[in-house]
């Protein structure tokens, strides 16, 4: 059992460089306390539940906020994780403000 945790257990400075690469990919965004993610992958959100968990935060919210169009024929599940980190002054939001948008990649304002 205590090898099974381990061998699942993400270490923070892997989830840490994870986040970064989401906040490139706009698929990550920072909206006052909460990061929130957005994604059309279902293992994505569960890859980002272990990397906040890793870094001591919380998942608070994940919901199926719309369809979109992929291609012609296809419709895929568009999916939003909210998490809440609970440092306040965590390098990930200082990154965030250095490479990150106020929009994800879904949203249909940009």
């Amino acid at each position: 059992m205590q090898l099974e945790l381990s061998k699942n257990k993400m270490l923070p400075p892997q989830a840490e460089k994870k986040m970064r690469c989401w906040i490139r990919s706009r698929h990550l965004i920072c909206s006052g306390h909460f990061f929130i993610l957005e994604t059309v992958e279902y293992t994505t959100i569960e890859r980002f539940s272990e990397c906040v968990e890793s870094l001591g935060g919380t998942v608070i919210s994940v919901e199926p906020i719309n369809k979109i169009w992929m291609g012609d024929h296809r419709q895929v599940i568009l999916y939003q994780a909210k998490a809440s980190l609970h440092t306040p002054h965590h390098t990930l939001k200082q990154y965030w403000i250095k490479y990150g948008g106020f929009y994800t990649r879904f949203d249909q304002r940009c």
